[in-house]
């Protein structure tokens, strides 16, 4: 069988590596380096700072190195894990670690911080690959609040009112204080109360509250406390303190609106099961969190959502008396309270006054009810 001969091979060949294919060493202290002289060269005139930035970005590789970017203009330097600045280049060779043009060396007063926080703004919009980047960065400095002093947490706060109030962050992002190790020293409820009110000040207490809705913490407000202060009177004495009374208002009002969600699911749920009506008079009467006005309105979705309603309209009235027969006491437990007919006068549908009539609902109301019933 005859074996293909082997081709010669020159000695001290060299396999040439295509630059394209050359992976450049990661260094992030070369880079900041670099970033840290500029910002040297720029002064403390923060629109000297902002072009030096914005010019910046054509030599340097914000791309790969955009943590370590925002970590030097909020900390000053690269963040360690913790919070302490890496400190390694410190050495005799004379080169910095950190710059004082950061918002941690900032004046703590909004004045002075929203100028410097808007910097961030201007460089994203002109490089728009650091948004996703900065979302980030955000999320990973609040996990290390424990590692800053308190001077440095307030002007985060107020930082991070200004660049949530541009849309620069979502809201959502302050979910990460509600890592366990922060909520329990009372770090999270000492943030989220400075920034709130530096919040409200940016924009609105409107703007605020949507913002906080749309992040889906309107109703999770009480679980930025410790569990030693996670009561009504601790959180609505110091928001009030604190100038944000309209947020107490709105965490009322949201809280109120979870409990009745909460338990309409569950009244559903026992009438779907066939629960007796002293059963489900029982479980509500236990939940004192809502007025009557509001448990005859769960307990009529409750026991209306239970039926499939026949499609012809004319045959609905018929339909909803014999169904609401059966259910009858669990509605007058809730129907004898003096002002419940304050609610309905003139509000309530011919079929619902109907009910009145028919099944002697009205029980245990004032001699007013004559009023709703011949409307």
């Amino acid at each position: 069988m005859n074996q293909k001969s082997e081709k010669p091979t020159l000695s001290g060949q060299r396999i040439k590596t295509r630059k394209r294919d050359e992976k450049e060493k990661y260094d992030p202290v070369g880079f900041r380096d670099s970033v840290l002289q500029g910002l040297e060269d720029a002064g403390t005139d923060v629109e000297q700072i902002s072009k030096y930035l914005d010019v910046a970005g054509a030599k340097l590789d914000y791309r790969r190195y955009g943590e370590t970017l925002f970590d030097i203009l909020i900390a000053g330097g690269i963040l360690a894990p913790g919070g302490s600045l890496v400190e390694d280049a410190g050495d005799n060779n004379g080169r910095k670690f950190r710059t004082d043009a950061c918002i941690f060396m900032q004046e703590d007063t909004m004045d002075k911080i929203r100028p410097f926080a808007l910097v961030f703004i201007k460089l994203m919009r002109r490089y728009k690959y650091l948004e996703k980047m900065f979302e980030e960065e955000v999320k990973k400095v609040l996990l290390f609040l424990r590692g800053f002093s308190e001077k440095d947490r307030h002007r985060l706060s107020k930082a991070l009112a200004v660049w949530i109030s541009q849309a620069a962050v979502p809201p959502s992002c302050l979910t990460s204080l509600l890592q366990e190790h922060l909520v329990r020293d009372g770090l999270s409820s000492e943030f989220i109360v400075e920034l709130m009110v530096a919040w409200k000040h940016e924009k609105d207490i409107q703007a605020v509250k949507s913002a906080l809705k749309k992040a889906g913490l309107e109703s999770k407000l009480m679980q930025f406390f410790p569990m030693n202060k996670r009561n009504k009177d601790h959180f609505h004495a110091l928001f009030k303190d604190n100038g944000l009374a309209e947020i107490v208002e709105f965490h009322l009002t949201q809280a109120n609106a979870e409990v009745k969600k909460e338990l309409q699911v569950e009244v559903d749920r026992m009438v779907q099961d066939g629960d007796s009506p002293k059963e489900i008079v029982t479980f509500l009467k236990l939940r004192n969190e809502l007025e009557e006005r509001e448990i005859v309105g769960i307990v009529w979705n409750g026991v209306m959502s239970s039926v499939e309603w026949n499609k012809k309209e004319e045959l609905v009235a018929e339909q909803a008396l014999k169904h609401l027969k059966v259910r009858r006491k669990l509605h007058t437990s809730f129907c004898r309270i003096h002002d419940i007919w304050k609610i309905g006068t003139g509000a309530f549908s011919p079929r619902s006054r109907l009910l009145f009539r028919e099944y002697e609902l009205h029980e245990g109301l004032p001699q007013n009810r004559n009023a709703l019933l011949q409307k």
